[in-house]
């Protein structure tokens, strides 16, 4: 499946492409055979609601090669307006499925973010699990904006490792934002923001039992693991979410989607192609 051929969904005004995880791969092995650079976006309820208050941030979003459906309210949105073929489609996941692909096909990566040590941890936990996998290089970034000296520094470690896939392990809204700033200023075809994977991949954060996940209760057991950081994320933005979805589902709030959309570049040069429309 092309890129093109995905329809997005309008949740509060962010276009959540309507796909599951077999839809993901096969839209992510046919960006990387294009040779055209893109990023795709791994949006959870968090992200969504990130997006409300900030316009630049939500344009991030619906200008990605996919915005994937990181959390079952999303998904229940997608079929509440006749999305039947859309599932959740989660970070560690996503991650795992592209890894296993790139076994077959030699497809290579590097691994951003993470706190002193995890991508190194990470890429062993890769490596024991995928032996052919071919992960070209790693950096672990500061808590802050990269200053002149280190954003060379980047470009250059990239430039030298050209991986095809550049994972970014940072928190949502920032490693959208990065990803949107170096899309191409960073050799690699594509960039997949995947948030907590690094940690989940690495066994710093537990994962909970599919049925929980299933049952959209995946936050519950996040929440418990780290109540202090996580409570207002969750319990705030998960009941605004709610609200806002069942005013927008109801049809007394308006959403809109932008057409066309951005969906990466080729050689530097922005490639548009149609968006979605309003819905």
């Amino acid at each position: 499946m092309q890129p093109g051929d995905v329809d997005r969904v309008n949740v509060l005004g962010v276009g959540i492409s309507a796909i599951d995880l077999d839809t993901a791969e096969q839209v992510i092995d046919a960006a990387l055979q294009n040779g055209n650079q893109s990023y795709v976006c791994v949006t959870s309820v968090h992200g969504i609601m990130e997006a409300q208050k900030d316009p630049k941030f939500r344009s991030i979003l619906n200008q990605s090669l996919l915005t994937t459906p990181d959390g079952m309210p999303t998904v229940w949105v997608g079929k509440l307006q006749g999305f039947a073929q859309i599932d959740r489609v989660f970070g560690p996941d996503l991650m795992a499925r592209i890894c296993c692909l790139s076994e077959k096909k030699g497809y290579t990566h590097f691994l951003y973010g993470g706190a002193r040590g995890t991508a190194e941890m990470l890429r062993s936990c890769l490596l024991a699990q995928y032996p052919a996998l071919r992960i070209t290089g790693t950096y672990t970034p500061p808590f802050r904006a990269l200053n002149r000296q280190e954003e060379q520094e980047l470009v250059g470690i990239v430039a030298r490792a050209r991986p095809d896939v550049l994972w970014v392990g940072l928190s949502t809204p920032k490693q959208e934002r990065f990803m949107a700033d170096y899309l191409g200023k960073l050799q690699t075809r594509l960039m997949i923001g995947v948030g907590a994977a690094f940690d989940f991949h690495t066994g710093r954060i537990k994962d909970a039992p599919q049925w929980l996940k299933r049952a959209g209760l995946q936050w519950a057991h996040r929440l418990w693991q780290d109540p202090r950081r996580l409570f207002r994320r969750y319990l705030v933005n998960n009941s605004a979410f709610l609200l806002s979805a069942a005013l927008q589902l109801s049809g007394l709030r308006k959403y809109n989607l932008p057409a066309p959309r951005v969906q990466h570049l080729r050689n530097g040069q922005a490639l548009v192609s149609p968006g979605s429309e309003t819905l």
